[in-house]
């Protein structure tokens, strides 16, 4: 193997342990968090299975920022699907063509809306940036990490569509070094410099999520306006730690 491909062997696995032991750890700490209140965003749902299909519609279609403002809804609705589109076409670098679900994801329409996401996210992304700078209230709430995070996520966009359509990489090569990294059977990394500025921007994006503002993602199904049931008057609420101070100070008296 080459030195440059034992490098990125090596910060990929750095990465990969960063991004999991990281939000897992986060994740965690959501966990521990105590809801002492009962504090649902009204309109809220009355049963759990209300609550589902609020999770649902945000996490697909984003309800509380399309009543928020349209606009942003508009250009995050299309990077987040632009994104999810992106994911599926990358797993045929990490899925054998002996697995189940090669067939799905070797579609050609998985492959074909997956190759013109790119252009979508810079899109979306585009209009994220514009929105920090235009819109006086949020560029008044932005902090210098906001912009380099679009910046970051457009720079990996614009370098994945470059290997498509500008300059094309030796994809059999670069998928033998993937399937690689999951068997523990390490390969040479084609040494395109596009490709290199691809992955090295991807790496770092996995090693600073965990202490990024893309937390949003699994924070989300921890925030108690959002997975609270609105029914105060039908049931009281009792955090678990409340409940063992009660029952403590039951025993005291």
């Amino acid at each position: 193997m080459t030195a440059l491909s034992i490098i990125y062997v090596l910060l990929f696995y750095v990465a990969m342990i960063t991004l999991v032991a990281g939000v897992t750890n986060k994740i965690m700490q959501y966990a521990r968090v105590p809801a002492p209140l009962k504090v649902p965003v009204t309109p809220a749902p009355l049963t759990k299975t209300g609550v589902v299909y609020r999770f649902f519609t945000e996490v697909v279609f984003f309800n509380s920022l399309f009543r928020s403002t349209k606009w942003t809804w508009v250009f995050g609705w299309i990077f987040h699907l632009a994104l999810l589109l992106a994911f599926f076409r990358h797993l045929r670098y990490v899925i054998s063509p002996n697995s189940f679900l090669w067939p799905i994801v070797n579609l050609e329409p998985v492959q074909a809306f997956g190759k013109y996401a790119g252009f979508a996210m810079v899109f979306g992304l585009i209009g994220l940036f514009g929105r920090r700078i235009f819109v006086d209230r949020v560029r008044y709430i932005s902090s210098p990490s906001d912009y380099l995070m679009l910046i970051l996520l457009a720079a990996i966009a614009i370098t994945g569509l470059s290997m498509s359509f500008v300059a094309h990489t030796d994809i059999v090569q670069l998928k033998a070094f993937t399937m690689g990294l999951l068997l523990f059977d390490w390969q040479n990394l084609p040494d395109d410099i596009i490709l290199l500025t691809h992955l090295t921007l991807v790496l770092f994006l996995m090693m600073i999520f965990p202490i990024s503002k893309l937390l949003h993602a699994p924070g989300l199904f921890f925030a108690p306006t959002r997975y609270q049931i609105d029914n105060p008057r039908e049931k009281r609420h009792l955090s678990p730690w409340g409940a063992e101070l009660e029952a403590k100070d039951g025993r005291n008296s």
